[in-house]
């Protein structure tokens, strides 16, 4: 009976240290918010994710290298409509949510979804889309950057909760692994040195 009590008691402790997290991490971006370059870098990010639309591009842009490169997008392509097949109508009707949208004006334009605000669609779609496009690739900097980048203006302009952008980038890392596991690319060609 004790140990049920205080089993019942950690899971309801549960929800209040994730609205401390949350809570914390919106108070940091509050030193950002309303200046003109974070907003600026913040809102483009935010809306360059709708859609996976800045995947699309790196993706594009990746695979006019080479064969395999293309392999590479085409694979991106792929995952990336599964992905927001799962996240946005199975994983997100699993929860209800509200999302943390302060009715103030925003600096610049905002797309506001109806979706539930768990997960964050973007931050699983930059995880799962950094994670494939950096498969044997020397730019993987880049694309993880853009990811972090991407997933934290969702909560600078206050469409998700921190949270959300976290299990978000959980998961969509998760999701990369299996679409890496269940389509690899080919082989890279092998250099055959001259003859001398």
């Amino acid at each position: 009976m004790h140990a049920n009590v205080n089993r019942l008691l950690r899971v309801r402790r549960v929800p209040a240290l994730i609205d401390r997290f949350d809570a914390a991490v919106d108070r940091g971006f509050d030193h950002l918010r309303g200046r003109p370059v974070p907003d600026k870098i913040f809102y483009v990010a935010s809306d360059l994710g709708d859609f996976s639309l800045v995947w699309m591009i790196l993706g594009a842009l990746r695979g006019l290298r080479s064969e395999r490169d293309w392999h590479a997008a085409v694979r991106l392509g792929a995952a990336a409509g599964a992905e927001s097949f799962l996240v946005n109508w199975v994983v997100k009707s699993l929860f209800r949510r509200t999302r943390p949208i302060v009715e103030t004006s925003h600096p610049h334009h905002l797309r506001i979804p109806l979706t539930s605000s768990f997960p964050s669609g973007h931050a699983t779609s930059a995880f799962s889309a950094a994670l494939l496009l950096s498969d044997d690739d020397a730019l993987w900097p880049l694309y993880y950057a853009v990811a972090v980048v991407v997933a934290a203006s969702r909560v600078h302009v206050r469409i998700h909760h921190a949270s959300d952008v976290a299990v978000g980038a959980v998961l969509g890392t998760g999701f990369g692994l299996l679409a890496r596991r269940l389509y690899p690319l080919p082989p890279a060609p092998t250099v055959v040195p001259p003859a001398v």
